[in-house]
Formats: C-alpha cells, structure tokens, sequence
C-alpha cells in the first residue's frame, strides 16, 4: 500500500509545480525517474508517444501510465488498477484545490494588479518548462543515451529518418501537407513497429 501513498504524493508534487499545462510535466517526469527507479528515460519516450495519441491531457495520461505500469510491476492487475487511480488523483488534487480557493474569492481579486502581474510572471516559467519538455523529447529520440556509445554512434538515424520523412510529407508534399495529424501518428507508430524503434 505504500507503492499507492507514494504514487499519489510524487504526482501531487508534479500537479503543484507543473505550471503550463501537460507538457509542462515531462521534465519532472525526469526528475521522477532518477529519484524512484520506477521508469527509465526509453519508458518515459515511450509513455509520451502513447499519451499523446490517445484522448485527454497528456499530464493526466501519462499519470495515469505511470501508476499502471509502477502498480502492475509491484503486485499485479488490482495494483496497478489502483496505483493509475492515485497517480491521477495526485496529479489533478492540486489543480482542483486551487481552482476551488480561486473561484471562491475570483471576485475580490478579478481586477487586483498584484494578482495580474502574478499571472504574467509565470508566462515565462510555463514557458520554459514545455520549451525543456519539448528538447527533453527531442533528444530522447533523436539521440541515444548510452554512455558506451561515442560520437555517431550516439545518434539514433532512425530517429532522424522518421522525422526528415514527416517534415517532409507535413510541409512539402502537396498531397499529404493537409492530411490529418492522426494520419501520421498511426503511420509513425506503424514505422516504429516495423523497423523496431526505440
């Protein structure tokens, strides 16, 4: 039961301090990894390819994943049900908090100065931290981080393939430039599958 109290208060830190939306949680997913063991940086890859092809917030999906994944290799299916349910609940607690402590005084600080400049301030913040979510990302897969590996050989080509062939096909290909983004997660997924991407 610990493994659930645990799940609920690392994610309730991420809720917290994750200002700027689901992307904003990716870089203390990191922080999350080095200090629990309970995911590797190729899992965390692999976790944000999944919450991001599949319906909801990201910050949520992937809370949801990590607590699955972390219940199922403690003790099982009724674990790892249990452990996506804190893992949520720890991430969305500190959002709902908040927005029950602002809407319950909205009134008296809609026009407060002090209050605006706050919420100025943490542009930057919410900004950098998805700029750090996004290079997080791309180097994850474009790069292997392998300390055995020198130079070239650090370089994941396939990474670099598939991303020069979406560039393409999304911005110079007439015929495929307006497609549906959903068209080409499926078939990068598909490509991930067929030449054993990782």
């Amino acid at each position: 039961m610990s493994i659930l109290f645990s799940l609920f208060f690392q994610f309730f830190k991420v809720g917290l301090f994750a200002v700027g939306g689901g992307m904003a949680t990716i870089p203390f997913l990191y922080s999350m990894s080095d200090a629990t063991g309970w995911f590797t940086y190729n899992d965390l890859a692999n976790m944000i390819a999944v919450s991001e092809s599949t319906p909801g917030p990201i910050g949520v999906n992937m809370a949801t994943y990590v607590g699955f994944v972390t219940g199922m290799h403690t003790g099982g299916s009724v674990l790892a049900v249990l452990g996506a349910v804190f893992a949520t609940l720890g991430l969305v607690t500190p959002s709902i908090i908040i927005i029950l402590l602002i809407a319950s005084v909205l009134k008296s600080f809609r026009n407060n100065r002090h209050v605006n400049s706050a919420f100025y301030g943490l542009r930057p913040a919410s900004a950098g931290l998805i700029a750090a979510a996004g290079l997080s990302v791309l180097t994850a897969n474009l790069f292997f981080h392998s300390d055995a590996l020198h130079g070239f050989a650090r370089i994941n080509w396939k990474g670099w393939l598939l991303a020069g062939v979406l560039w393409l096909l999304t911005n110079r290909v007439k015929a495929t430039k307006n497609l549906h983004p959903i068209i080409f997660i499926g078939l990068s997924a598909l490509a991930g599958i067929l030449f054993s991407m990782q």
